[in-house]
């Protein structure tokens, strides 16, 4: 075969090589895209978490300040949820008992979407209740003051119906913030237990 032919049929096998190539690590990056999201884990960088001025169900003003120094795990939703908010609450019990020693200086924050009716008391009533977590962080405040905190953490609430039987929908995501008070990862709401230790325990180790 002519140098020539033989040069040009190593480039084009060289040219077919790196495409190749290139195809294969787009189809596993987006493969492995893929399995995280379906896990609840979060791709890159996200602008979630920020600023917020509640109350805790002590009646304590308190900020973004109070997940600063602890792993975190802060989600939103209502105390009069008919199945959503006991079913998470029950659920990250179950997460922290799976993490045994790791899980126990891992926080709860459950912030309101509800302030008419989820006063500071009513707070620390239902987060009393059997099965739930223990040291649970309870916050609620002014419409205003959970309308600004649902921005900061990208959540989404609205009311429902009138009266005293109104509903309130709202995302179901728990956040994972790290020791810094910055977001690290999302559980989503039927990860499940053993799963939601698995992706905390991992995103701890990288911390």
């Amino acid at each position: 075969m002519p140098r020539r032919s033989i040069l040009l049929f190593a480039a084009a096998c060289i040219v077919i090589a790196a495409s190749l190539a290139i195809v294969t690590v787009v189809v596993v990056t987006g493969r492995e895209r893929a399995s995280a999201e379906a896990e609840g884990v979060s791709t890159g960088a996200a602008k979630v978490g920020g600023p917020f001025q509640l109350v805790d169900q002590e009646g304590r003003s308190v900020d973004q300040t109070l997940l600063n120094g602890k792993w975190s795990l802060v989600f939103f939703g209502f105390t009069y949820c008919p199945d959503f908010c006991p079913t998470t609450l029950n659920g990250l019990a179950a997460t922290k008992a799976q993490m045994g020693e790791a899980g126990k200086d891992l926080q709860i924050v459950f912030v309101s979407v509800d302030p008419a009716r989820d006063t500071p008391q009513q707070m620390k009533d239902y987060l009393a209740s059997d099965g739930f977590p223990e040291g649970v962080i309870g916050l609620t405040g002014t419409d205003a003051q959970i309308a600004a905190a649902a921005r900061e953490y990208r959540a989404f609430y609205e009311k429902v119906g009138s009266g005293d039987t109104y509903t309130m929908n709202h995302s179901l995501t728990v956040y994972l913030m790290g020791p810094d008070g910055k977001y690290r990862s999302a559980l989503s709401h039927d990860l499940g237990p053993e799963k939601s230790a698995q992706l905390i325990e991992r995103v701890m180790k990288r911390g």
